[in-house]
Protein backbone atom coordinates (compact mmCIF):
# COMPACT_ATOMS: atom_id res chain seq x y z
CA UNK A 1 0.00 0.00 0.00
CA UNK A 2 2.69 2.27 0.98
CA UNK A 3 4.69 2.27 -1.94
CA UNK A 4 2.03 2.05 -4.81
CA UNK A 5 0.86 5.62 -2.66
CA UNK A 6 4.47 6.65 -3.49
CA UNK A 7 4.37 5.16 -6.95
CA UNK A 8 0.91 7.38 -7.34
CA UNK A 9 3.12 10.68 -6.37
CA UNK A 10 6.11 10.04 -8.73
CA UNK A 11 3.85 9.43 -11.47
CA UNK A 12 1.94 12.91 -10.89
CA UNK A 13 4.95 14.42 -10.20
CA UNK A 14 6.57 13.52 -13.51
CA UNK A 15 3.69 14.96 -15.42
CA UNK A 16 4.39 18.06 -13.30
CA UNK A 17 7.89 18.45 -14.28
CA UNK A 18 8.46 16.59 -18.04
CA UNK A 19 8.56 19.13 -19.95
CA UNK A 20 10.53 21.57 -18.19
CA UNK A 21 14.50 19.59 -17.78
CA UNK A 22 15.56 21.96 -15.09
CA UNK A 23 12.05 20.71 -13.32
CA UNK A 24 12.55 17.35 -13.49
CA UNK A 25 16.08 17.17 -12.46
CA UNK A 26 15.45 19.27 -9.47
CA UNK A 27 11.83 17.92 -8.17
CA UNK A 28 11.09 14.12 -10.14
CA UNK A 29 14.61 12.84 -9.82
CA UNK A 30 15.09 14.16 -6.33
CA UNK A 31 11.72 12.59 -5.13
CA UNK A 32 12.40 9.59 -6.79
CA UNK A 33 16.17 9.30 -5.02
CA UNK A 34 14.23 9.90 -2.16
CA UNK A 35 11.75 7.52 -2.43
CA UNK A 36 14.34 4.93 -2.93
CA UNK A 37 16.33 5.71 0.35
CA UNK A 38 12.91 5.78 1.98
CA UNK A 39 12.14 2.54 1.47
CA UNK A 40 15.05 1.43 2.33
CA UNK A 41 14.94 3.24 5.22
CA UNK A 42 11.40 1.46 6.23
CA UNK A 43 12.82 -1.97 5.17
CA UNK A 44 15.74 -1.16 8.39
CA UNK A 45 13.40 0.87 10.52
CA UNK A 46 10.79 -2.13 10.24
CA UNK A 47 12.98 -4.39 11.75
CA UNK A 48 14.16 -1.59 15.02
CA UNK A 49 12.36 -2.66 18.30
CA UNK A 50 9.90 0.13 18.16
CA UNK A 51 10.01 -0.02 22.69
CA UNK A 52 13.44 1.80 21.69
CA UNK A 53 11.60 5.06 20.98
CA UNK A 54 10.51 4.86 24.13
CA UNK A 55 13.85 5.95 25.41
CA UNK A 56 14.15 8.60 22.47
CA UNK A 57 11.00 10.38 22.84
CA UNK A 58 12.16 13.19 25.40
CA UNK A 59 16.16 13.56 23.17
CA UNK A 60 13.95 13.82 20.11
CA UNK A 61 11.25 15.67 21.43
CA UNK A 62 14.00 18.38 22.92
CA UNK A 63 16.40 18.07 19.67
CA UNK A 64 13.12 19.44 17.69
CA UNK A 65 12.58 22.29 20.10
CA UNK A 66 16.20 23.27 18.95
CA UNK A 67 15.60 22.88 15.37
CA UNK A 68 12.79 24.62 15.65
CA UNK A 69 14.52 27.57 17.53
CA UNK A 70 17.48 27.60 14.47
CA UNK A 71 14.74 27.79 12.07
CA UNK A 72 13.66 31.03 13.31
CA UNK A 73 17.03 32.00 13.60
CA UNK A 74 18.87 31.18 10.36
CA UNK A 75 15.92 28.94 8.37
CA UNK A 76 16.12 29.51 4.72
CA UNK A 77 13.40 32.20 4.08
CA UNK A 78 11.14 31.07 0.81
CA UNK A 79 8.09 33.44 0.17
CA UNK A 80 8.19 35.10 3.59
CA UNK A 81 8.24 31.91 6.01
CA UNK A 82 11.23 30.04 7.87
CA UNK A 83 10.25 26.66 7.94
CA UNK A 84 13.59 25.00 6.66
CA UNK A 85 17.05 24.48 7.55
CA UNK A 86 19.74 24.17 4.25
CA UNK A 87 22.41 21.30 5.73
CA UNK A 88 25.03 19.98 3.30
CA UNK A 89 22.62 21.13 0.25
CA UNK A 90 19.49 19.25 1.44
CA UNK A 91 16.48 21.28 2.92
CA UNK A 92 15.13 20.00 5.75
CA UNK A 93 11.71 21.04 8.09
CA UNK A 94 12.53 20.71 11.56
CA UNK A 95 8.13 20.85 11.95
CA UNK A 96 8.18 17.36 10.55
CA UNK A 97 10.59 16.03 13.36
CA UNK A 98 8.05 18.12 15.76
CA UNK A 99 5.45 15.85 14.95
CA UNK A 100 7.14 13.14 15.23
CA UNK A 101 8.91 13.85 17.93
CA UNK A 102 5.45 14.70 20.14
CA UNK A 103 3.52 11.45 19.08
CA UNK A 104 6.42 9.43 20.51
CA UNK A 105 6.17 11.98 23.98
CA UNK A 106 2.76 11.79 23.93
CA UNK A 107 2.79 8.05 23.61
CA UNK A 108 4.83 7.98 26.77
CA UNK A 109 3.31 9.98 29.04
CA UNK A 110 -0.09 8.66 28.48
CA UNK A 111 1.06 5.05 28.56
CA UNK A 112 3.01 6.36 31.85
CA UNK A 113 -0.29 7.95 33.39
CA UNK A 114 -2.32 4.57 32.13
CA UNK A 115 0.01 2.81 34.39
CA UNK A 116 -0.61 4.78 37.48
CA UNK A 117 -3.18 6.94 36.78
CA UNK A 118 -5.54 5.52 39.09
CA UNK A 119 -4.18 7.24 41.86
CA UNK A 120 -5.02 10.95 40.42
CA UNK A 121 -8.55 10.94 40.38
CA UNK A 122 -8.58 10.34 43.84
CA UNK A 123 -7.26 14.08 44.29
CA UNK A 124 -10.10 15.96 42.67
CA UNK A 125 -10.68 17.65 39.77
CA UNK A 126 -8.32 20.63 39.45
CA UNK A 127 -5.67 17.73 40.01
CA UNK A 128 -6.68 15.71 37.49
CA UNK A 129 -7.01 19.02 35.04
CA UNK A 130 -3.28 19.58 35.55
CA UNK A 131 -1.79 16.33 35.58
CA UNK A 132 -3.89 14.46 33.08
CA UNK A 133 -4.51 18.04 31.13
CA UNK A 134 -2.68 20.76 31.07
CA UNK A 135 0.88 19.40 31.65
CA UNK A 136 0.46 17.04 28.82
CA UNK A 137 -0.56 20.05 26.87
CA UNK A 138 2.31 21.70 27.23
CA UNK A 139 4.46 19.36 25.44
CA UNK A 140 2.05 20.72 22.53
CA UNK A 141 2.25 24.40 23.04
CA UNK A 142 5.70 24.61 22.87
CA UNK A 143 6.15 23.17 19.17
CA UNK A 144 2.81 24.77 17.95
CA UNK A 145 3.82 28.20 19.32
CA UNK A 146 7.33 28.15 17.52
CA UNK A 147 5.66 26.35 14.33
CA UNK A 148 3.34 29.09 14.10
CA UNK A 149 6.21 32.11 14.24
CA UNK A 150 7.52 30.66 10.75
CA UNK A 151 5.02 31.41 10.33
CA UNK A 152 3.18 28.15 9.78
CA UNK A 153 -0.26 28.14 10.75
CA UNK A 154 -2.11 24.95 9.53
CA UNK A 155 1.43 22.67 10.90
CA UNK A 156 0.89 24.27 13.78
CA UNK A 157 -3.02 23.22 14.38
CA UNK A 158 -2.33 19.39 13.30
CA UNK A 159 -0.53 19.28 16.48
CA UNK A 160 -4.29 19.52 18.16
CA UNK A 161 -6.40 16.94 16.80
CA UNK A 162 -2.89 15.00 17.60
CA UNK A 163 -3.57 15.43 21.22
CA UNK A 164 -7.03 15.03 20.91
CA UNK A 165 -6.68 11.67 19.71
CA UNK A 166 -4.42 10.15 22.04
CA UNK A 167 -6.28 11.87 25.00
CA UNK A 168 -9.52 10.19 23.77
CA UNK A 169 -8.11 6.74 23.81
CA UNK A 170 -6.87 7.26 27.19
CA UNK A 171 -9.15 6.48 30.26
CA UNK A 172 -9.44 10.53 31.24
CA UNK A 173 -13.84 11.82 31.36
CA UNK A 174 -14.88 12.45 28.44
CA UNK A 175 -16.63 15.84 29.78
CA UNK A 176 -12.87 16.79 30.05
CA UNK A 177 -12.54 16.43 26.74
CA UNK A 178 -15.54 17.93 25.35
CA UNK A 179 -14.28 21.02 27.77
CA UNK A 180 -11.08 21.41 26.34
CA UNK A 181 -12.69 21.53 23.05
CA UNK A 182 -15.26 23.91 23.86
CA UNK A 183 -13.12 26.37 25.12
CA UNK A 184 -10.91 26.05 22.07
CA UNK A 185 -14.01 26.76 19.96
CA UNK A 186 -15.06 29.52 21.89
CA UNK A 187 -11.44 31.10 21.62
CA UNK A 188 -11.37 31.11 18.10
CA UNK A 189 -12.92 34.40 17.46
CA UNK A 190 -9.86 36.23 19.53
CA UNK A 191 -7.26 34.14 17.21
CA UNK A 192 -8.44 36.61 14.20
CA UNK A 193 -6.45 39.63 15.61
CA UNK A 194 -3.19 37.42 15.25
CA UNK A 195 -3.51 36.26 12.14
CA UNK A 196 -1.34 37.59 9.33
CA UNK A 197 -2.81 39.34 6.17
CA UNK A 198 -2.34 36.31 3.83
CA UNK A 199 -4.02 34.07 6.50
CA UNK A 200 -6.84 36.31 6.47
CA UNK A 201 -7.26 36.59 2.77
CA UNK A 202 -7.32 32.36 2.67
CA UNK A 203 -10.12 32.43 4.92
CA UNK A 204 -12.03 34.86 3.22
CA UNK A 205 -11.21 33.57 -0.19
CA UNK A 206 -12.48 30.20 1.40
CA UNK A 207 -16.00 31.96 1.92
CA UNK A 208 -15.78 33.49 -1.50
CA UNK A 209 -12.85 32.58 -3.94
CA UNK A 210 -14.14 35.35 -6.39
CA UNK A 211 -13.63 38.11 -4.33
CA UNK A 212 -9.99 38.45 -5.50
CA UNK A 213 -10.16 35.81 -8.51
CA UNK A 214 -6.82 36.83 -9.59
CA UNK A 215 -4.70 36.97 -6.82
CA UNK A 216 -5.80 34.78 -3.41
CA UNK A 217 -8.28 33.04 -4.68
CA UNK A 218 -6.55 32.37 -8.04
CA UNK A 219 -4.99 28.96 -6.95
CA UNK A 220 -8.42 27.24 -5.68
CA UNK A 221 -10.48 28.36 -8.55
CA UNK A 222 -7.69 26.76 -11.01
CA UNK A 223 -7.88 23.57 -8.53
CA UNK A 224 -11.59 23.39 -8.51
CA UNK A 225 -10.97 23.52 -12.56
CA UNK A 226 -8.89 21.05 -12.65
CA UNK A 227 -10.56 18.11 -10.49
CA UNK A 228 -13.93 19.40 -12.04
CA UNK A 229 -12.78 18.85 -15.54
CA UNK A 230 -11.13 15.87 -15.36
CA UNK A 231 -14.85 13.41 -14.94
CA UNK A 232 -14.95 9.98 -14.49
CA UNK A 233 -12.03 8.76 -16.37
CA UNK A 234 -9.84 11.46 -16.63
CA UNK A 235 -7.89 13.90 -19.25
CA UNK A 236 -5.42 11.01 -18.93
CA UNK A 237 -1.77 10.74 -18.08
CA UNK A 238 0.36 13.90 -19.19
CA UNK A 239 -3.04 15.38 -20.99
CA UNK A 240 -4.58 17.69 -18.11
CA UNK A 241 -4.31 21.49 -19.29
CA UNK A 242 -4.34 23.04 -16.03
CA UNK A 243 -1.43 20.98 -15.21
CA UNK A 244 0.49 21.13 -18.49
CA UNK A 245 -0.08 24.84 -19.33
CA UNK A 246 1.00 25.83 -16.05
CA UNK A 247 -2.83 27.30 -14.97
CA UNK A 248 -2.59 25.48 -11.63
CA UNK A 249 0.38 26.85 -9.08
CA UNK A 250 1.99 24.90 -6.46
CA UNK A 251 0.55 21.55 -8.42
CA UNK A 252 3.94 19.75 -6.91
CA UNK A 253 3.38 20.54 -3.36
CA UNK A 254 0.17 21.62 -1.78
CA UNK A 255 -2.00 20.89 -4.81
CA UNK A 256 -0.83 17.87 -6.43
CA UNK A 257 -4.44 15.92 -5.96
CA UNK A 258 -5.77 18.45 -8.56
CA UNK A 259 -3.64 17.05 -11.22
CA UNK A 260 -4.27 13.47 -10.38
CA UNK A 261 -8.11 14.33 -10.58
CA UNK A 262 -7.71 16.28 -13.60
CA UNK A 263 -6.03 13.78 -15.33
CA UNK A 264 -7.08 10.12 -13.71
CA UNK A 265 -10.56 11.28 -12.99
CA UNK A 266 -12.82 9.97 -10.26
CA UNK A 267 -12.04 6.63 -10.73
CA UNK A 268 -8.18 7.32 -10.10
CA UNK A 269 -8.53 10.06 -6.88
CA UNK A 270 -11.35 7.23 -5.65
CA UNK A 271 -8.14 4.25 -6.11
CA UNK A 272 -6.15 6.24 -4.27
CA UNK A 273 -8.48 7.51 -1.44
CA UNK A 274 -9.40 3.26 -0.72
CA UNK A 275 -5.63 2.95 -0.74
CA UNK A 276 -5.20 5.52 2.04
CA UNK A 277 -7.97 3.85 3.97
CA UNK A 278 -6.59 0.49 3.56
CA UNK A 279 -3.35 1.69 5.20
CA UNK A 280 -5.67 3.79 7.83
CA UNK A 281 -7.31 0.32 8.47
CA UNK A 282 -4.11 -1.68 8.85
CA UNK A 283 -2.93 0.89 11.74
CA UNK A 284 -6.35 0.65 13.48
CA UNK A 285 -6.66 -3.12 13.64
CA UNK A 286 -2.69 -3.05 15.16
CA UNK A 287 -4.24 -0.83 17.67
CA UNK A 288 -7.14 -3.30 18.23
CA UNK A 289 -4.62 -6.25 18.80
CA UNK A 290 -1.86 -5.05 20.66
CA UNK A 291 -2.10 -5.01 24.39
CA UNK A 292 0.93 -2.87 24.81
CA UNK A 293 0.08 0.97 26.09
CA UNK A 294 2.95 2.80 24.68
CA UNK A 295 2.52 1.07 20.89
CA UNK A 296 -1.04 1.78 21.14
CA UNK A 297 -1.29 5.74 21.48
CA UNK A 298 1.73 5.50 19.46
CA UNK A 299 -0.72 4.12 16.48
CA UNK A 300 -3.69 6.04 17.16
CA UNK A 301 -1.16 9.41 16.88
CA UNK A 302 0.01 8.47 13.52
CA UNK A 303 -3.50 7.15 12.37
CA UNK A 304 -4.70 11.28 13.20
CA UNK A 305 -1.71 12.82 11.97
CA UNK A 306 -2.11 10.82 8.34
CA UNK A 307 -5.45 10.97 8.26
CA UNK A 308 -6.46 14.40 8.95
CA UNK A 309 -3.55 15.44 6.56
CA UNK A 310 -4.88 13.34 3.93
CA UNK A 311 -8.50 14.87 4.35
CA UNK A 312 -8.03 18.23 4.98
CA UNK A 313 -5.59 18.54 1.61
CA UNK A 314 -8.11 16.97 -0.24
CA UNK A 315 -10.78 19.09 1.09
CA UNK A 316 -8.59 22.36 0.40
CA UNK A 317 -8.24 21.11 -3.46
CA UNK A 318 -11.64 21.02 -3.64
CA UNK A 319 -12.93 23.97 -1.66
CA UNK A 320 -14.38 22.63 1.41
CA UNK A 321 -11.36 23.58 3.38
CA UNK A 322 -9.57 26.79 3.55
CA UNK A 323 -5.78 26.91 2.09
CA UNK A 324 -3.39 26.12 4.76
CA UNK A 325 -0.68 24.37 3.18
CA UNK A 326 -0.06 20.88 4.20
CA UNK A 327 1.09 18.59 1.80
CA UNK A 328 -0.54 15.47 0.56
CA UNK A 329 0.89 12.42 2.44
CA UNK A 330 3.73 10.42 0.68
CA UNK A 331 2.72 12.12 -2.51
CA UNK A 332 3.22 15.75 -2.72
CA UNK A 333 6.90 16.76 -3.09
CA UNK A 334 8.77 16.73 -0.28
CA UNK A 335 11.92 14.74 1.96
CA UNK A 336 11.12 15.69 5.18
CA UNK A 337 7.16 15.00 5.09
CA UNK A 338 7.83 11.81 3.15
CA UNK A 339 10.44 10.28 6.06
CA UNK A 340 8.70 10.88 9.11
CA UNK A 341 5.28 9.34 7.69
CA UNK A 342 7.71 6.19 6.53
CA UNK A 343 9.20 6.27 9.87
CA UNK A 344 5.99 5.98 11.37
CA UNK A 345 4.89 3.08 9.19
CA UNK A 346 8.06 0.96 9.75
CA UNK A 347 6.99 1.73 13.40
CA UNK A 348 3.49 0.07 13.00
CA UNK A 349 5.14 -2.78 10.83
CA UNK A 350 7.07 -3.54 14.18
CA UNK A 351 4.57 -3.28 16.23
CA UNK A 352 2.46 -5.31 14.76
CA UNK A 353 5.67 -8.33 14.50
CA UNK A 354 5.63 -8.00 18.59
CA UNK A 355 2.15 -7.46 19.33
CA UNK A 356 2.29 -11.10 20.19
CA UNK A 357 4.59 -10.29 23.19
CA UNK A 358 2.52 -7.70 25.02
Amino acid sequence: MTILIMAVGLVALYSVTYQREALFKSIFLSQFFRAVIGVVILLLLSNFNYRRFYDFAYILYAISIFLLLIVLVTGREILGARRWIEFLGLNFQPAELAKLSLILVLARQFSQRQTYGSGFRTYGIINTFFKELFYPFLFVLVPMALIILQPDLGTALLLLPIFLSVLFISEIKIAYIFSLVGLGLLSMPLFWNFLREYQKERLLVFLNPNIDPLGAGYTIIQSKIAVGSGGFLGKGWLAGTQNQLNFLPERHTDFIFSVIGEEWGFLGVTLLILLYCALIFYAIRIVEQTNDKFAKFLSVGFISLFAIQVIINISMTIGICPVVGLSLPLISYGGSSMFTFLIFIAILLNINKKRIVF
